[in-house]
């Protein structure tokens, strides 16, 4: 690659586009690989080029769209397609709803070499098809082509970023209160569980109101695991008031508490338990009255068939914070980012 005049470079080969911003327009005006002709010469003086890049091959160099082809290659995750290159950047687009993870750590040693950028989603981003989960590029118009293979190398045994595709689920809601099972007051639970349930790939075994005892929660529960629930949900009876023995009922069916309690607000009395293969979820009511809580962030993990240790719902603690805007933008939000 070498830099020249405009007016030499004439039937050389353009080895970067060339954008023009004019009025409303803003797009490419030479792409790559265009032969300067006499013609354009005014066009380019137009859009401020008085001197442009042309290609010379050089040993062991790479252009910066080839660069970002093999980026794009090395951490390419199943589900996903790319678009591009253009103006010297690659992205990837997720092809499915599902749960995006990328390895932190991995992709820092990937951006430490030089010239080499790749951006991403956080880790934990729940997706729709059509979301653009990473761009990649490197900083100059050619680098090294030893940079590119550093990259590569890093990547060989370990996946840098993947997809994981919500899978059907069987769910058994249960809803405790002595207040809601008697019909003194009127349950708002459901209505809300279902909607937030309704963009997964999942069937509502039922939906049971349960009195605040011990034996009658562990039976309902029952009733649903051996109907092949592979996930319980519980709302109500999460707090530390007496009457509230939904946790007691959770550890007399034989469940593995990860956790009572996240450091996630809203949703702090959050619980997170296991028996056998079916995920268990207690839902306090903070996810009634409010649009969004840790319930939210921690279903997508759930659907993706995530199982959480007590470290993942330690870390929560960071990003735990809602900040309670006015107009809700979650997931595009610190919120559950950990």
């Amino acid at each position: 690659m070498k830099k020249v005049k405009i007016e030499d470079a004439v039937n050389m080969t353009l080895c970067h586009d060339l954008t023009m911003m004019q009025g409303d327009f803003k797009g490419v005006a030479f792409q790559r690989g265009h032969v300067i002709k006499e013609e354009d010469i005014p066009l380019l003086l137009d859009i401020g080029k008085k001197q442009v890049y042309v290609w010379e091959a050089g040993e062991d160099e790479i252009h910066e769209e080839d660069a970002a082809i093999r980026l794009c290659k090395m951490s390419q995750p199943d589900h996903a397609h790319f678009e591009g290159p253009s103006e010297g950047k690659i992205v990837l687009v997720s092809d499915i709803e599902g749960m995006y993870r990328v390895d932190t750590k991995l992709l820092q040693l990937v951006n430490g070499i030089e010239d080499v950028t790749i951006t991403t989603l956080p880790d934990h981003y729940p997706l729709h098809a059509g979301t653009k989960i990473a761009s990649m590029r490197i900083i100059p118009l050619v680098t090294k082509e030893a940079h590119i293979r550093e990259a590569e190398d890093l990547c060989k045994d370990r996946q840098l970023m993947k997809i994981l595709p919500y899978r059907d689920k069987k769910a058994g809601v249960i809803i405790t209160g002595s207040e809601i099972y008697s019909g003194r007051i009127k349950d708002r639970f459901e209505p809300v569980v279902r909607e937030k349930l309704k963009g997964y790939p999942v069937t509502i075994l039922g939906v049971t109101i349960c009195d605040d005892d011990i034996a009658m929660i562990r039976q309902t529960a029952e009733t649903f695991l051996e109907q092949g629930a592979d996930l319980l949900i519980f709302a109500g009876g999460m707090s530390v008031d007496p009457d509230d023995v939904t946790v007691e009922a959770v550890e007399s069916l034989g469940a593995k508490i990860v956790s009572y309690g996240v450091p996630a607000q809203p949703g702090n009395m959050s619980l997170v338990a296991y028996h056998q293969k079916a995920t268990i979820l207690g839902v306090p009511g903070a996810a009634i009255h409010l649009p969004v809580t840790i319930f939210d962030v921690l279903l997508p993990q759930v659907f993706a068939s995530e199982t959480f240790t007590k470290e993942d719902l330690i870390r929560l603690g960071e990003g735990g914070l809602c900040q309670r805007c006015l107009t809700c933008h979650y997931p595009n939000c610190t919120f559950g980012r950990y």
